[in-house]
């Protein structure tokens, strides 16, 4: 069975909580999810799964160096990451405080590994963003973050 992996780095919480609601969404497509905080996670267990969502606050408009970190670990596994499916969320301070070049990075990362990112047309079009502790809305976005990424797993490994 397919499984994803939310990894997430929180110093407050706000990061956390966006993580949580991104596994419902995966949950609801009845796929395996893992929620791990990224001091918690090796760059081999990337290689473990079908599906990456990677999470961190906002600073000076670039991912935590935790974040930075797990990726270059990751070098080592170049060209193995080849069509897992990845997404990446955020929580930040302020409005323009960088939360889309945050996402970006991770995108970018994501991308040279060989991972597919799909966007989407409702709400934060590269992944939720989060302004202090994510609302109503903002969990919606997470959870279909989840969603929108194990559908295309599925669809990936020829289901439905």
């Amino acid at each position: 069975m397919p499984g994803v992996l939310v990894v997430y780095y929180s110093k407050t919480g706000n990061t956390e909580k966006m993580a949580q609601e991104i596994a419902k969404g995966v949950l609801s497509e009845e796929i395996e999810v893992q929620v791990k905080k990224v001091e918690q996670t090796d760059a081999k267990e990337l290689l473990d799964y079908d599906g990456i969502i990677v999470g961190s606050p906002t600073y000076f408009g670039t991912p935590a160096w935790e974040i930075k970190k797990l990726f270059d670990d990751s070098v080592r596994f170049y060209g193995k990451m080849i069509g897992k499916v990845g997404g990446a969320f955020t929580s930040s301070a302020n409005i323009g405080g960088g939360n889309e070049t945050t996402i970006i990075s991770i995108i970018q990362m994501m991308l040279i590994h060989g991972m597919i990112v799909q966007g989407t047309t409702d709400g934060g079009h590269y992944g939720p963003v989060a302004i202090g502790s994510p609302d109503e809305k903002v969990l919606k976005e997470c959870r279909n973050l989840g969603k929108r990424v194990a559908i295309l797993i599925k669809k990936l490994k020829g289901g439905k």
